[in-house]
């Protein structure tokens, strides 16, 4: 049974700035820990409603784990709920990258991080597998659920379907197979649908929002700005096209950045990228890295450091605030569409082929965690409708040290119920000692 009492706002406050500070692991890791506290440990939100606005994040440009994070704020708390979960989401990660950055442009010496959260990425594996375990025994209801999950998983995984493509045909599966209905019980959670505004009103909220998210346009034309109205402006239009994932994103802003703005090499490049994935926060808060590497190396003010502090938050501020836009504005129309009837097979296909993508993401990052070399084998192409490819590991290249803290933090959270602070506290411990 769900807590219907809901949380104060203090309390609110201190789960979210928790989740920031331990939002490890990329979208799976983040996705799977914000389920685990607010749908599992405090019952704040129902899982057929944290799936429901999980499907509607991952439809939208940018970091879908801080969208989700603002949408269950929003749903807790209305509009001041959503900006402090979407904010402190962020925060924490933003400082840790801006410090790395400043400790990088300096010294290029951060082995002992690493080694850090080499055990860190490897617990949050742990809470990952935990999480999607969960997520199908509550959503999976029968084979054809299954079925649906799987579709999904081989659409993404085998063949790189994008995700709307994928999503848009389990609607319609799930439209034409599934005669389920969502059910009351999953419902049971702290809230209630908070009535955003329609018509005007959300005219409004969007008008009022994307004038924020471009203020410092303005500022520019009346200051100037140099490199620093360089950077936002290119990281405005990446926010505006952020679809396909971070590593689409990413392998775009790298293209861009060092060839054809030369703000940084590709060493420093993939430096930065191993940096975000080591820290908490979304994944493209590589791109601060990359904004505070530009601004240092072209100081505006005529200090290297405060404009690289400043090209980092302004490119956190142009990718970030879009976020903001998307579920204020749309929020409110998902949620009014959430219990109609006709929508509930459609609703069932998507919960089911989302944990299809949750095992995607999951069985990536495990990839990648346990093995630092990993390949691709081609299957068959079928241009321009089917490239099928298998993200494969090179077998020799298997870290032992992250399989035993993951295996370790398996038995931790399966058969202990460790919880996620110890798990993470040890692992990081345990990663020191092994990369000492």
């Amino acid at each position: 049974m769900a807590n219907v009492t809901g949380p104060s706002f203090r309390e609110f406050l201190a789960v979210f700035f928790r989740i920031g500070m331990l939002s490890f692991g990329g979208p799976a890791g983040q996705i799977a820990l914000m389920h685990r506290i607010v749908v599992d440990e405090k019952r704040w939100i129902g899982e057929s409603r944290y799936l429901h606005a999980l499907n509607y994040c991952m439809l939208l440009p940018g970091p879908e784990a801080q969208q989700l994070a603002t949408y269950l704020g929003w749903l807790l708390f209305g509009v001041r709920g959503g900006v402090v979960a979407g904010i402190l989401f962020v925060v924490p990660g933003l400082v840790v990258i801006i410090a790395l950055a400043l400790a990088y442009a300096f010294f290029a010496d951060t082995g002992w991080l690493q080694s850090v959260f080499l055990g860190l990425k490897a617990a949050v594996l742990a809470i990952v597998a935990q999480a999607l375990w969960r997520m199908a025994k509550k959503s999976l209801k029968g084979p054809r659920y299954a079925g649906f999950a799987c579709l999904a998983f081989l659409a993404l995984f085998v063949f790189g379907i994008p995700f709307p493509l994928v999503i848009l045909f389990a609607a319609l599966g799930g439209y034409l197979l599934l005669q389920a209905e969502i059910a009351d019980a999953d419902d049971e959670d702290a809230v209630a649908p908070h009535d955003g505004g329609h018509g005007w009103r959300a005219l409004a909220s969007v008008v009022v929002w994307v004038l924020v998210w471009l203020a410092p346009l303005g500022l520019f034309m009346v200051f100037g700005g140099g490199t620093l109205a360089e950077i936002f402006t290119f990281f405005v239009k990446i926010a505006v096209f952020s679809f396909g994932g971070a590593y689409a994103v990413l392998s775009y802003v790298a293209q861009e950045a060092v060839n054809t703005y030369h703000w940084l090499t590709p060493a420093e490049m993939l430096d930065g990228l191993a940096l975000a994935e080591t820290t908490p926060g979304p994944l493209v808060l590589v791109l601060s890295f990359v904004g505070f590497l530009a601004a240092f190396g072209a100081p505006v003010f005529g200090s290297a450091v405060l404009s690289g502090i400043l090209g980092a938050l302004l490119t956190a501020w142009a990718i970030f605030v879009p976020s903001f836009v998307f579920i204020f504005a749309g929020a409110p129309y998902v949620e009014s569409v959430r219990k109609k009837p006709a929508l509930s097979g459609a609703l069932a296909g998507i919960g089911a082929a989302t944990v299809g993508v949750i095992a995607n993401l999951t069985f990536w990052f495990a990839l990648h965690v346990l093995f630092p070399s990993v390949g691709r084998i081609e299957l068959f192409a079928f241009h321009p409708f089917l490239d099928a490819a298998l993200v494969w590991p090179q077998w020799q290249s298997l870290s032992l040290s992250s399989l035993a803290i993951a295996v370790a933090g398996g038995v931790g959270v399966f058969r202990f119920r460790l919880g996620v602070i110890p798990l993470l506290v040890a692992a990081g411990v345990a990663g020191l000692a092994i990369g000492a």
